[in-house]
């Protein structure tokens, strides 16, 4: 089977030749767009195996096999030439074109159209440099543009007239049908006749008059397109190619034959919003840059972004019309994150695009602007925000709910679940409560790192008279405090004046809040293991030890539970301490007795008398059925096994 050149090559340009080669073998990264493995032709122990995505090119140093993409396909599948083709087209999302008489026409008006754009490239460079042709000239010179980058960029011009490049074709012997269907010409349509006489038609004219010309080329540096810039008044001011069978704008990046080498070599590749960005970055020696034509970047054009680098840099001016270029890109790449695979975000200076920014400042002003670019996730949050309020619960809820549809939009899970928890994190940081002016963590209760004014450091716990001190208080409120607060840190920050409102028994417990406050605030990225040893090392093991063993069956306490859950199951048990135990002073004195009797472990007649009065003092304040039934909402108070 015969197939157009051009359909291979676009095929050869979908795929990635790093991907399909390591589906099946084992490659190792060796510098930018390189990578070696074991031979999957050969039985070896050395890596003699190389693949060049630059080049699109695997070869084989010890058995000499090499080839493309097809013919790598070829040789590990045992598939016949068409076969590996119609299986990578499939992949590509391409028809591979069939053997007919319609599609050899078809091939061989491609091939004509290619060359009639390529003509019509020739002739526009052809004209800047003509007497027609100096506007165009002495624009570009005023844009700062060298005699070189013209060159390399093959600018041109197109007179404005509206039969300089149709006579140019006419004399070149292209049909103006090409030319139509190439989009360098316009048909004008048709009209009716004089008295009633068939419609008819004039002569097609020249699309592009009074345009400094800027070719579009595909991945091998062929002319496939025009953009146009007009050098007078008038609108519109960018004037591109229509769509034609070698030209689809969503699927073009302008500049991406000048910028593939040094975007694979240096996996960073930057898009700006114009021609003249592109090229003035180039000259200024910044040669990875491309463009997307006029309209917002497609998921065709970020896949192409991705196989030069896996995280490409988004420019964007720094006004509102920059910020809704960036909501439309994130919004189209967010379904299409893959691990490793993501945008970055850049913003230019008020008044500045790429293009003035580094005539103005150089490569070194542009690069500046770009050390301060943003992850997608950054976008992402803004966007949601919105300058929102959040001062309701409502709102806030309807915050968390639309942050969670965006995420739930990744289709790789991985990476979605990535995306949940950075957004619960910000979530927490945003909504924890603020400390009062001059706060500092633990000066509420009088502490300072390490220090305990008024008693002496905290002891380990241990020893009969330690055991009772810990386990004789049943199930106490202070307990589940205690212990949700070890094994979800992140509360600390957020409930920090709240528990400190909470006056503990004095003793063992008091110093173990005391530490875990001052803890949180010295070591706040502790997750609850590192927590836990921290504390073990400061003596409060055989504390928590304890704790765990009365507290493990309630539920809203345990590391495994949510983070929603062990908030409220907390609140709920401040609150009921607050609102019940505050108003009975007979507690108050009980609690300072059994501090005295647990400071005091020699006298075990002073701790049991103390306990027993605690005791008392606690059923009395809960005598009341209805603050027992309060009480009750707490899993594990009344003693029942929640778990």
């Amino acid at each position: 089977m015969a197939l157009p050149p051009r359909f291979l090559d676009e095929l050869r340009g979908r795929l990635s030749i790093t991907d399909i080669v390591g589906r099946r073998v084992r490659l190792i990264r060796k510098g930018r767009g390189e990578a070696t493995g074991l031979c999957p032709f050969h039985n070896e122990k050395t890596p003699s195996f190389t693949v060049t995505e630059d080049k699109g090119f695997f070869h084989c140093f010890g058995c000499g096999a090499h080839g493309d993409v097809i013919g790598f396909v070829m040789r590990s599948e045992g598939l016949d030439f068409p076969q590996a083709v119609e299986k990578l087209a499939g992949e590509a999302g391409m028809q591979v074109p069939r053997e007919t008489p319609e599609e050899r026409a078809r091939a061989e008006r491609q091939a004509t159209l290619g060359g009639a754009v390529e003509f019509a490239a020739s002739h526009f460079e052809q004209q800047l440099r003509a007497a027609a042709g100096r506007p165009g000239l002495d624009y570009l010179k005023r844009r700062g543009l060298t005699d070189d980058t013209i060159r390399r960029f093959r600018l041109g011009y197109a007179p404005d007239s509206r039969h300089g490049l149709r006579a140019a074709l006419e004399k070149a012997g292209i049909p103006e049908a090409i030319a139509v269907e190439a989009g360098l010409l316009i048909e004008p349509e048709a009209r009716d006749g004089v008295g009633g006489a068939a419609a008819v038609r004039g002569h097609p004219f020249d699309r592009f008059r009074g345009r400094v010309m800027f070719p579009i080329l595909d991945r091998r540096g062929q002319a496939i397109a025009f953009g146009g810039r007009i050098l007078d008044q008038g609108e519109p001011k960018y004037l591109n190619s229509p769509e034609t069978p070698l030209f689809h704008k969503g699927r073009v990046l302008y500049g991406l034959s000048h910028a593939q080498k040094t975007a694979r070599e240096t996996n960073e590749i930057i898009v700006v919003e114009g021609y003249m960005d592109v090229i003035a970055l180039a000259q200024a020696g910044i040669s990875n840059a491309v463009a997307p034509l006029g309209t917002a970047l497609t998921e065709e054009q970020i896949a192409l972004l991705w196989r030069m680098a896996q995280e490409p840099i988004l420019c964007f001016d720094g006004d509102n019309a920059g910020q809704r270029a960036a909501d439309r890109a994130a919004d189209r790449a967010i379904p299409l994150l893959k691990p490793g695979l993501s945008l970055r975000f850049a913003w230019m200076p008020a008044g500045e695009d790429p293009d003035s920014l580094v005539r103005a400042k150089g490569a070194a002003g542009f690069r500046e602007a770009l050390g301060r670019m943003e992850p997608l996730v950054e976008v992402l949050w803004r966007q949601v925000m919105a300058d929102r309020p959040l001062d309701t619960p409502e709102r806030r809820a309807g915050f968390r709910k639309d942050l969670a549809a965006q995420v739930a939009r990744i289709a790789d899970k991985a990476v979605a679940e990535a995306y949940r928890q950075d957004v619960q994190r910000r979530l927490d940081e945003l909504f924890r409560p603020q400390p009062k002016p001059g706060f500092q963590a633990g000066a509420q209760f009088g502490w300072q790192k390490g220090r305990f004014p008024g008693r002496q450091p905290p002891m380990p716990m241990g020893g009969e008279a330690a055991r009772r001190g810990i386990t004789s208080i049943q199930r106490t409120p202070y307990e589940l405090i205690l212990i949700t607060l070890v094994n979800h840190p992140d509360l600390i920050g957020r409930h920090c004046e709240a528990v400190g409102e909470v006056e503990f028994p004095r003793g063992e417990l008091d110093s173990l809040k005391g530490a875990i406050v001052d803890l949180a605030a010295a070591e706040p990225h502790l997750d609850s293991k590192g927590f836990r040893n921290h504390l073990n090392d400061l003596g409060f093991a055989a504390a928590l030890e304890a704790l765990v063993a009365r507290t493990g069956h309630m539920r809203f306490t345990l590391p495994s539970a949510d983070l929603n859950s062990a908030e409220e199951g907390l609140l709920h048990v401040i609150g009921l301490l607050r609102e019940k135990l505050s108003v009975k002073p007979e507690l108050t004195a009980t609690a300072q007795a059994l501090e005295s009797a647990m400071a005091n472990p020699g006298d075990p007649t002073a701790e049991t008398t103390a306990l027993s009065r605690f005791e008392a003092a606690r059923q009395t304040a809960l005598e009341s059925e209805s603050q027992r039934r309060d009480l009750d909402r707490v899993p594990g108070w009344n003693g029942e096994d929640q778990a």
